[in-house]
């Protein structure tokens, strides 16, 4: 039987300082370099990555590694270097993308984030999501509820999917029957609410949900549980629900997320539970 690994309240409070000071030292690299002409390399026809978030995810990981020595990471420039992520355990495990939104933060646009979460027993316990460009700190522990800049935050009230503001993101696949789906999938969502966004960051988008700012957000096949391991956890302490789009049960390591407010999680998936997969797009999880 698998180790369970409980944390007090003492040791989520240090675990949380930690992963804010790496979020915070990280996010003044990518402020500095914000402006900055980029050092760009394409990993697919419109997936970039760059120095800074190289730079980002080492500076996070050897802050993290020398308090936390004995838990395990998974970051999203390790996975690519080594072709993929390792399996999940139920041993801590921390979840780290150094640059949520690196095309938007090639072009300057101010929707980037640093996102760190500590994953135990296979469910985030720890959560921080950093913008430094717009100054915006998002943080959780299981529990006890989600903060931005250290004040709590609440999902919105909306209640008709019609009224809905929504995001989601296109992805990096362009192949066209997989890019046919993703744009129905669209279409269709876009018909089901009041409005769309596309602003470039899952984590992000689920603060939004969180915050209030959007009533919904879903996602299907974005790069890994790094994307949403940070913003799942603040999801759900700010009151808002975590689906699989197909409305199964949501799973931390199915690159698949629909996050709503308290109302809107049955109806959002009823929408998008019709809308079928495009063939290099991960599929609902099995029953």
């Amino acid at each position: 039987m698998a180790q369970a690994h409980s944390f007090s309240s003492a040791d989520l409070d240090h675990i949380t300082a930690a992963a804010v000071v790496a979020a915070e030292k990280a996010g003044a690299v990518i402020k500095k370099a914000f402006h900055l002409p980029k050092s760009v390399i394409h990993k697919g026809k419109v997936d970039l990555v760059t120095e800074t978030d190289k730079e980002c995810e080492a500076l996070i990981f050897g802050l993290l590694k020398e308090q936390y020595p004995d838990h395990k990471y998974i970051g999203e420039e390790d996975t690519a270097a080594q072709g993929s992520a390792p399996q999940l355990t139920s041993a801590p495990t921390w979840m780290i993308d150094p640059i949520d939104g690196t095309t938007n933060f090639v072009h300057r646009f101010p929707f980037v984030c640093v996102s760190i979460a500590l994953v135990a027993n296979f469910q985030p316990v720890v959560a921080v999501v950093f913008n430094p460009i717009m100054e915006e700190l998002f943080t959780a522990q299981r529990g006890q509820g989600a903060k931005l800049n250290g004040q709590p935050i609440r999902v919105s009230d909306c209640n008709d999917l019609s009224s809905a503001l929504t995001a989601t993101e296109l992805g990096t696949a362009r192949d066209s029957k997989t890019f046919a789906a993703v744009t129905h999938r669209l279409a269709v969502a876009a018909e089901a609410t009041q409005s769309i966004r596309c602003l470039g960051s899952c984590a992000l988008d689920m603060c939004c949900v969180a915050c209030g700012r959007l009533d919904a957000m879903y996602e299907v096949g974005f790069g890994g549980c790094w994307d949403c391991a940070a913003g799942a956890l603040i999801v759900e302490e700010a009151g808002g629900q975590l689906l699989d789009p197909s409305g199964a049960p949501f799973e931390l390591m199915s690159r698949r997320v629909l996050a709503t407010n308290a109302h809107l999680g049955a109806a959002a998936a009823q929408v998008l539970a019709a809308c079928p997969e495009g063939p290099l797009e991960p599929g609902p999880p099995k029953k």
